[in-house]
C-alpha cells in the first residue's frame, strides 16, 4: 500500500489553471523529486499536498485513508484541516524560523503546543515535556546544530537555520516530509551542508517530496523523479530519466539547465 497517493488534482487561480488533473503514488520511504520551469506547478502543489491550498478537483490517501476529497470537504472546518495536516511536515525556501526563540524552543515549540490537546496532559505534562525535549535535542543533533542549541536564528547562516527548520519539522513525526526549494535562498557554499542532511534524512527512511532546482541532488537522493510543465505531469521515472529524457519537452528543461 502507498504511504501517499494523489489522483487527480485540479487546482486554478481565477481563469489561470495551475495544476490540471496530477496523479502520482510514493511508498514508504522513498524520495520524490518534483522538478520544472517556475510557473509549471510545482509549488501549489506542494501547497495543495500540505492543505495550504484547496484543489478544487481530486482526492489524496495517506497509507490508503483519504484524507481529502475535493467534492466531500469543500466546508472542511480549520481544526480538521490542522489535524490532517500533521500527516505532513514542510521545510520551506525561507526558514520561517521564530526569530524571539533559540534552537531548541524552535524545535520543541509546536511539539509542545500539540501536547495539551492530550488527554493525559494534566497528570503527566512533566513526563510528557521531558520526552518532547528530549526528542529535540535527539533531532537537533541529527542535524548537526547541537553546538548551537541556544542561539537564536540571527546568529545562525542561512544553511544552518535551514537546518533547524528541518529539525523543527521532524519534531512533528510527519508521514511525508516536504521541501519546497530548500536551497534556493542560500549562498552555493552553503547548499551542500543542507543537501548532506537531506541525504542523511533519505539514508534513514524518511518519505520525502522535495521541489527543487538541483539537478545533480535530485538524480543522487530520488527514487522517483516528476517533470511538470504547464501543470500536468509531462514525464516521470527514476532518476534515469535526467540521462535519457523521453520528451522534448523535458530534454529542453535539460539543456536550457545547463546552458
Amino acid at each position: 500500500m502507498s504511504v501517499l497517493e494523489v489522483k487527480n488534482f485540479k487546482k486554478s487561480f481565477g481563469k489561470i489553471d495551475v495544476l490540471k488533473g496530477i496523479d502520482f503514488t510514493l511508498e514508504k520511504g522513498e524520495a520524490l523529486s518534483i522538478i520544472g520551469s517556475s510557473g509549471s506547478g510545482k509549488t501549489t502543489l506542494l501547497r495543495c499536498l500540505n492543505f495550504l491550498e484547496a484543489p478544487e478537483e481530486g482526492q489524496m490517501f495517506v497509507d490508503g485513508n483519504c484524507i481529502f476529497d475535493a467534492i466531500k470537504d469543500k466546508k472542511i472546518s480549520s481544526n480538521e484541516i490542522r489535524k490532517r495536516q500533521l500527516n505532513f511536515g514542510l521545510v520551506f525556501q525561507n526558514f520561517n524560523l521564530f526569530p524571539q526563540y533559540t534552537v531548541f524552543e524552535n524545535v520543541c515549540l509546536a511539539p509542545k503546543l500539540l501536547a495539551k490537546d492530550r488527554d493525559d496532559y494534566k497528570h503527566n505534562k512533566k513526563a510528557i515535556i521531558e520526552e518532547i525535549e528530549e526528542n529535540a535535542k535527539k533531532l537537533i543533533e541529527r542535524v548537526g546544530m547541537t553546538s548551537r542549541i541556544n542561539m537564536y536564528p540571527c546568529q545562525l547562516s542561512g544553511g544552518q537555520q535551514q537546518r533547524v527548520a528541518i529539525a523543527r519539522a521532524l519534531a512533528m513525526d510527519p508521514k511525508i516530509l516536504c521541501f519546497d526549494e530548500p536551497t534556493s535562498a542560500l549562498d552555493p557554499e552553503l547548499t551542500g551542508e543542507v543537501l548532506k542532511v537531506i541525504r542523511s534524512l533519505k539514508d534513514g527512511d524518511t518519505t520525502m517530496v522535495i521541489v527543487t532546482h538541483e539537478m545533480n541532488f535530485a538524480k543522487e537522493v530520488s527514487d522517483k523523479i516528476i517533470f511538470m510543465d504547464e501543470g500536468v505531469i509531462a514525464e516521470q521515472g527514476t532518476p534515469m530519466m535526467l540521462e535519457n529524457p523521453q520528451t522534448e519537452r523535458l530534454k529542453a528543461f535539460l539543456t536550457a539547465f545547463n546552458q
